[in-house]
């Protein structure tokens, strides 16, 4: 939930996300796999951007793995970690939801459609004045942008999580399948305690350790974190304000534009050659000389006609289509998840009153793991590498996915539906 120059973690039930210098994440920003916080009304999205599946020594305990940890990264600080992890236990809960990839993966248009809904947008608009005026013009991030990363990360605070952060991230550490990130966000938090940033009680999060209400990991906690209501502490799990301006601050040091939007919705001439999509980006007069046109009587600024730009197409040929400027790959570095990104946007897009979608989502099933791991394999199998089989269908296996269309005469949208992947699991064999 969930990436943080985050996470990113993002594939499962619910998790993190803000970005972090990446280790992941977002998770950490990009981040492992896991990503925001999983709010009433919607689940996050699947990431793009693997785990740290560092080489995992198999401790024959938990306290052998504690002793280990205290050993190598304690320095001066080993008795106060040593006194903070006493008595811990690894959490079951922990490690079945890290381990519980999600079967299905849902299209694009679902989990965007979900997140945007009328009555969430309509929630976004209630809260316009709790972020500070103060926070808009220090940082140059619109209210709307961070009014959207609050309502995807804990529905306004009202879904934080409840897990122990510290026993979270030792569970992770011991159970190996991240232990280089687990180990490096389990010292940041213990640093928060020791400091006296954060009493340990009050030091609670999402089951990957993504905490408060806008699911800062650690690290980014500590980086990042905003005292935006002047009281000496960084408190974004109970003040708005400073989740707000932490959140508002990520996105600042990962290069927000001031003045210039995240994306707009684009109409693409008949012959259109959809392997630019998702490829070299250009300015707006290179697009627009391929016929590109922009929807609902939209325009440009000067600035933003400048930018480099990116066609995007979440759905396919025949789902709505998107000149992703700078400021949507800044998004992405909360939460490393195309989808993510664009329900952000749009959820800011409605709350300042923009006119919805011009296109449709396509009514597409769900992918199965199954069908997704079984698509990159025969996609490789027949020459064309994904750079990985892994089930997580990003950037490198829908490149791989345009080259196999192109070469079989259909559109290289780069769209993989459950239809096409039996296909190419039949063609493979």
């Amino acid at each position: 939930m969930r990436i943080a120059f985050r996470l990113l973690l993002v594939t499962t039930v619910a998790a993190c996300s803000p970005m972090v210098p990446v280790p992941q994440p977002a998770t950490p920003p990009v981040q492992p796999v896991e990503t925001p916080a999983q709010t009433p009304t919607t689940q996050p999205p699947v990431a793009e951007t693997q785990p740290d599946l560092s080489p995992a020594f198999d401790y024959a305990s938990f306290e052998q793995w504690k002793n280990s940890f205290l050993e190598r990264h304690g320095g001066n600080r080993r008795w106060e970690y040593a006194r903070e992890l006493e008595g811990i236990t690894p959490n079951p809960s922990v490690i079945r939801l890290d381990r519980n990839q999600p079967e299905f993966s849902r299209p694009a248009g679902t989990y965007i459609q979900n997140a945007t809904a009328a009555s969430r947008i309509a929630m976004a608009r209630q809260r316009t004045d709790r972020v500070p005026w103060a926070v808009t013009q220090r940082f140059g991030v619109p209210s709307e942008i961070l009014l959207g990363i609050w309502a995807q990360e804990s529905a306004f605070g009202q879904v934080q999580g409840d897990f122990d952060v510290i026993r979270s991230l030792a569970t992770l550490a011991f159970d190996g399948r991240r232990r280089a990130w687990a180990e490096g966000q389990l010292k940041h938090a213990l640093d928060i305690v020791v400091d006296g940033k954060r009493d340990r009680a009050g030091l609670k999060g999402s089951w990957a350790g993504a905490m408060g209400q806008t699911q800062f990991m650690p690290d980014n906690y500590l980086r990042l974190g905003v005292d935006q209501n002047g009281n000496g502490k960084v408190d974004i799990w109970g003040s708005d304000a400073d989740a707000l301006a932490s959140a508002a601050n990520l996105l600042a040091q990962a290069g927000w534009k001031r003045g210039q939007g995240w994306a707009y919705e684009v109409t693409l001439p008949a012959n259109f050659d959809y392997t630019q999509a998702e490829g070299p980006k250009h300015n707006w007069a290179y697009w627009e000389s391929r016929g590109v046109r922009l929807t609902n009587g939209q325009s440009l600024n000067e600035a933003e006609r400048a930018e480099e730009a990116t066609i995007l197409l979440p759905q396919g040929a025949k789902g709505p289509v998107f000149l992703a400027l700078p400021n949507h790959y800044v998004i992405r570095r909360y939460n490393n998840s195309v989808s993510y990104a664009l329900a952000i946007g749009l959820i800011a897009d409605g709350v300042s009153g923009k006119p919805a979608l011009q296109a449709s989502w396509p009514n597409d099933g769900p992918l199965t793991r199954e069908q997704r791991i079984g698509a990159q394999t025969a996609l490789t199998k027949m020459g064309f590498d994904t750079q990985g089989v892994d089930g997580v269908i990003g950037s490198n296996t829908r490149a791989a996915l345009r080259r196999w269309q192109a070469a079989n005469g259909r559109t290289p949208d780069g769209y993989l539906t459950d239809t096409l992947a039996e296909e190419l699991i039949r063609r493979a064999r």
